[in-house]
């Protein structure tokens, strides 16, 4: 069953919503959606950390969605400022749970596509949640599940450590820090890897 790169479409809210699938070996023990960092600053599906993300999820033997938001690529609609692009994200969880059956879903993604994730959780009941760079202040961060992986750069100057940590202080939510990444985790990305893989069970 391993298909690595399949891109489908999946009907939105506005319209077509582009999402490559990548597989495992095998059968698969759960089904990880990851979503891009914002569209209007050339954020897309493949962008290195989603793409890190989704070969993390992979390997440790999780289908792998990476859908488009709106206005990228081959996804149609404009930018809806998070709330369209929520939609369209439990939209493409709910293509998953038709096509791969009832499995459990990670949410996961960077900046942007972090705090929209937050949002789909809210929702959607997942499994695990992973959050890299989110981008808190800038767009709606909700709670999230006591046990969910946040992992963020000492060094962000776009979304700065500080207002995560605030977001995180009333949870009790603990944040793992990479010291001196930036907010694209320049030349780290193995790290955000050997993070995830050594939290996952």
């Amino acid at each position: 069953m391993s298909r690595a790169g399949e891109r489908i479409s999946v009907d939105g809210g506005a319209g077509r919503i582009e999402t490559v699938i990548d597989s495992p070996q095998g059968e698969p023990r759960g089904v990880a959606l990851v979503a891009h960092p914002h569209p209007l600053y050339g954020g897309t599906l493949d962008n290195k950390v989603v793409q890190t993300l989704a070969r993390i999820f992979v390997e440790l033997g999780y289908v792998s969605l990476r859908p488009n938001f709106r206005g990228v690529g081959g996804s149609e609609g404009v930018h809806d400022e998070g709330r369209g692009e929520t939609e369209d994200l439990l939209r493409v969880a709910a293509h998953a749970a038709e096509t791969f059956g009832d499995l459990p879903l990670v949410l996961a993604g960077f900046s942007f596509g972090a705090a929209v994730q937050t949002q789909v959780a809210q929702r959607a009941r997942p499994a695990r949640v992973v959050l890299v760079g989110i981008a808190v202040g800038r767009f709606p961060s909700e709670t999230v599940p006591s046990d969910s992986i946040v992992i963020h750069g000492e060094r962000d100057e776009t979304v700065p450590l500080a207002k995560v940590l605030d977001w995180a202080r009333p949870q009790e939510l603990p944040v793992v820090v990479v010291p001196g990444a930036d907010h694209f985790f320049h030349l780290r990305l193995q790290i955000i890897k050997s993070i995830v893989k050594n939290s996952w069970r």
